[in-house]
């Protein structure tokens, strides 16, 4: 453990002309009473840690010294390819070794582009939950990441209904979509592969048993079918709606995106008022009242009666609402 914080102490100081010791402590996550004996045993060690005394003072290294602790680990690297999701990258318990991995990848650069992380971390940023919904962190998310990563075998307990399932999988890869962690991954013994979410599993045991990857499996690729069947599979209902212009471009916004834009192309030409006619495939009238319930009057259900008659009756009592006072 200390070796591992002495060698970061001296990769941040190459990184950086100079650092106090609030500075370093709070990088380390240690006292400055630590980082005081940490300096002195990194200069007992060979190490030229200077400390500058008064108000301006700090840490330095001494006569552009170099480390050449900059290979990286594997654990490391792979993190590395992950530092634009920070979030991910703590739920799945790979933050340190992230920003072992930024720091020496740091430390090999030259002076000149040593502060491309941070210009980047300025300047471009992915938050991965969705809008007006608090993430939770799957308690299981970690040991089955750490499966993923060596690929090895787990047998997933997950909630399916009312009734607990029992799977040996072999799984593939993460995925976080709009906040959710979902497992893509194959029963063992079995060719396809199905998707599973990491909130509902109750327990994971990871034995030893690796399992031999498909090496042309293509984790976007299988997830955007994947993603693309889900949408499709849902919407077993149809609905015919006129649109004004307005609300042909909030149609997407508001319902399955690529089932609105498919059924705007095979719309028809605008009537006399400039309104469009189209069938469009919705989950239930249930969910198509909600959703189209967002285009206010830019709307007109035409079918079916059921559906029309909700939105009528709604209208109605809206305008009671509102009528003047």
């Amino acid at each position: 453990m200390r070796a591992a914080r002495l060698i970061k102490m001296v990769l941040l100081l190459q990184n950086r002309a100079s650092m106090t010791a609030a500075e370093l402590a709070r990088e380390l996550e240690v006292s400055e009473r630590t980082v005081t004996r940490d300096a002195q045993a990194l200069s007992e060690a060979g190490v030229p840690v200077y400390a500058d005394r008064g108000r301006a003072g700090g840490y330095r290294l001494v006569g552009g010294y170099r480390t050449r602790l900059t290979g990286l680990a594997r654990s490391e690297a792979e993190a590395l390819f992950l530092s634009g999701v920070p979030g991910a990258l703590r739920e799945m318990g790979l933050e340190d070794a992230a920003s072992a991995a930024r720091l020496k990848v740091s430390a090999a650069l030259l002076p000149s582009v040593r502060d491309a992380s941070r210009t980047a971390a300025q300047r471009f940023h992915l938050d991965a939950p969705n809008w007006f919904r608090e993430p939770k962190t799957p308690e299981l998310l970690p040991a089955v990441a750490d499966a993923v990563w060596d690929d090895r075998r787990i047998t997933a307990q997950y909630r399916r209904g009312e009734h607990e399932v029992r799977r040996e999988l072999e799984p593939y890869g993460l995925v976080l979509k709009a906040g959710v962690w979902y497992l893509c991954a194959r029963v063992a013994g079995r060719e396809s592969f199905r998707v599973y979410r990491i909130d509902r599993f109750t327990a994971v045991d990871a034995g030893e048993e690796r399992f031999e990857r498909e090496e042309d499996f293509d984790l976007p690729a299988f997830w955007e079918e994947r993603a693309e069947q889900f949408a499709r599979s849902i919407l077993r209902a149809q609905v015919v709606v006129r649109l004004s212009e307005q609300g042909a471009r909030r149609l997407p916004h508001a319902v399955d995106s690529l089932s609105a834009r498919e059924a705007l192309a095979a719309a028809g030409e605008p009537d006399g008022d400039g309104w469009v006619t189209l069938t469009l495939p919705v989950e239930s009238e249930e969910v198509a009242h909600t959703q189209l319930t967002a285009l206010g009057a830019e709307v007109e259900v035409l079918a079916p009666e059921t559906l029309r008659e909700r939105f009528a009756a709604e209208a109605a009592r809206l305008a009671e609402l509102y009528r003047p006072r």
